[in-house]
């Protein structure tokens, strides 16, 4: 059974032969190819060649479509990214300083056509025609909520929010939803299999369920209406969803939750029933000081926990660039061995 298989056969209700494994590995690319983050990310060829060779060795169920976050924002046109010797680029400046700022942000019309994309957009194309039907491609979008402080950074992005004006503060995730529409229009011409919906702000680390109804869930709606459910996935982006979870099904009708490691995941299974597909999520950053032992034995709790009865994959965040490649293995040989319902016949019970 292949990786296309394996997904395919959880969107159906049936169990795969394993538990999926989605490993997120991103900027380890630039080393995979001996080349800096900088000049890895200049061409979606590289990109593309590196997220195939690792798919390759280490046998997991994804392809990354994707390159980083601060894609977004250049998109809508920040100039400015700074680029780290060990972990992703991050945004160099903030397009939106004042008022008029705002009112000048211009959406494009058609992502596709900017420069921020066509590199992405490349990659995407050569991993489908390599391993299309095979492995699902996958992509990412920040949510419209959540772009905001990727624009004018977290404070003054709360200060509006919370203190107006709101009329500005609504022009803004106006703009914002607006784009993260057209991205996704974007990623499904190119090809992508799925998208993952990243919203950290709206997550509850940040907000209380109160706050979460009436600031974040009207801009959900929004853009789930546009674009749909097909092949969306909600991403925690590193706050914990379970709160969330039954209200954001309820609204949205989204088919997949990335939980937060700190996130119950039976509990998240119970609050889907059924409904949904849910990921359990290592805390990778551990990996850097576990052991052997310490990262089997978390791998096997969190497959304990999700995989009987199906409707239900393991991931990672998006891993630091020093984590070992042997925890790497070890992890992901972990995920196999104890998410193989042909050799666990307790995976199957439900």
């Amino acid at each position: 059974m292949n990786a296309m298989e394996r997904i395919q056969r959880l969107v159906e209700g049936k169990l795969p032969d394993r538990v999926p494994v989605i490993c997120n590995l991103l900027e380890q690319g630039a080393l995979e190819l001996g080349l800096s983050i900088e000049e890895y990310y200049g061409k979606g060829e590289l990109v593309a060649e590196a997220q195939l060779r690792m798919q390759r060795k280490y046998g997991y169920d994804n392809l990354w479509g994707f390159f980083y976050v601060a894609r977004d924002a250049e998109m809508l046109g920040c100039r400015r990214i700074v680029y780290a010797k060990d972990g992703p680029p991050n945004v160099g400046e903030m397009i939106i300083r004042s008022p008029a700022d705002i009112e000048a942000l211009t959406v494009p019309a058609d992502v596709s056509e900017t420069a921020a994309f066509q590199e992405l957009g490349k990659c995407i194309r050569i991993l489908k025609a390599e391993q299309g039907g095979r492995c699902p491609v996958l992509g990412s979008v920040v949510s419209s909520f959540s772009l905001p402080p990727m624009l004018m950074g977290m404070d003054k992005w709360l200060q509006l929010l919370l203190t107006g004006p709101q009329s500005l503060c609504r022009e803004l995730l106006e703009k914002c939803s607006d784009f993260c529409i057209r991205h996704v229009r974007a990623l499904r011409e190119a090809g992508i299999d799925m998208i993952a919906y990243s919203n950290p702000v709206a997550s509850a680390t940040f907000l209380t369920m109160p706050q979460f109804r009436e600031l974040a869930l009207p801009w959900l709606r929004r853009d789930f209406e546009a674009f749909g459910t097909e092949g969306m996935v909600y991403f925690n982006g590193g706050g914990v969803i379970n709160s969330q979870i039954e209200l954001i099904r309820e609204q949205t009708g989204v088919g997949a939750f990335y939980l937060n490691p700190l996130d119950d995941i039976a509990e998240a299974k119970k609050f889907v029933d059924g409904k949904a597909l849910v990921a359990g999520v290592i805390n990778d950053i551990r990996l850097i000081s576990w052991d052997r032992n310490e990262i089997e034995n978390d791998v096997a709790r969190i497959m304990a926990a999700g995989a009987p009865g199906g409707g239900f994959f393991f991931g990672t965040l998006v891993m630091p660039l020093c984590i070992p490649e042997e925890k790497i293995k070890i992890m992901l040989e972990a995920a196999f061995r104890y998410g193989d319902y042909r050799s666990n016949t307790a995976l199957s019970a439900g």
